[in-house]
């Protein structure tokens, strides 16, 4: 009598953590997602900072104007607008990835101060990456970092010409505000994702994620002086083509 082999719940307990343990793959491919965050109703003025200390170095190239709201005058795209997508029911459920971008592209992410701001103002960490925190000025900065429970918090003593790493970055829905003491109105906004399906938006208020899974999702856009621009946390639904573009169009943001 042949013998038949039948599964243990040991067997079937493995598999199921196996299973859980392996890459997310999407059936459907991949493609680009592309849109502009324009402003809703007249172009803000970009107010000037009142520079209260080092002013020979910090007012070198021009007078230092609020990032707040940055927006192009001859299309109305505001800048520095973080995007990403999220799972269509749970934004905190893990977006399968492409292959292609399963691990960074990069080790690192840098972000300096030459000139009394931080440059980039926004920057976008994915799980694993570092930051580099330069100081090519001629004036010594410090770097606040306020990372809340699972973040760096730090505050360096940045002198002329040096450079920190910060390590043990973690994946949060809060944004991390990071400040200079010496100098009060410089600030810059960092998050930390887990996948790689974020954008920032440029001058002109454009952006793109490459890679995307095909399917239903939904797009969040957030902006540091407005908060989430459309959907709130959850942002809008939007269907990526396999293969193809997806534009979004134009996402309207309102200044309070």
């Amino acid at each position: 009598m042949q013998s038949v082999l039948r599964p243990t719940r040991l067997g079937v307990g493995v598999v199921g953590l196996l299973l859980a343990l392996a890459p997310a793959v999407h059936a459907e491919g991949w493609g680009t997602v592309k849109g502009t965050v324009v402003v809703g109703g007249a172009v803000p003025a970009r107010k000037p900072v009142a520079v209260t200390k080092d002013q020979d170095h910090c007012l070198k190239n021009g007078p230092l104007l609020s990032e707040d709201y940055v927006v192009n005058p001859k299309n109305k795209g505001v800048r520095w607008v973080m995007v990403w997508l999220v799972d269509a029911q749970d934004p905190k459920k893990p977006l399968p990835i492409a292959p292609s971008l399963a691990k960074a592209k990069s080790a690192s992410e840098s972000m300096d101060q030459p000139f009394c701001q931080f440059e980039p103002h926004v920057l976008v960490l994915r799980e694993g990456q570092d930051l580099v925190v330069k100081n090519s000025a001629a004036v010594t900065h410090n770097v606040n970092i306020t990372g809340g429970v699972v973040n760096p918090n730090l505050n360096y003593i940045m002198p002329p010409e040096t450079t920190r790493t910060v390590s043990g970055w973690t994946a949060s829905t809060v944004p991390v505000l990071v400040t200079c003491n010496i100098h009060p109105w410089m600030k810059a906004y960092i998050r930390v994702f887990k996948h790689p399906y974020y954008a920032i938006t440029d001058e002109n208020g454009a952006f793109e994620i490459k890679g995307a899974p095909a399917g239903e999702y939904h797009l969040v856009t957030w902006q540091e002086s407005v908060g989430w621009v459309q959907g709130g946390k959850m942002g809008t639904p939007i269907t990526i083509k396999d293969g193809g573009v997806t534009d979004v169009g134009p996402i309207t943001l309102k200044p309070e």
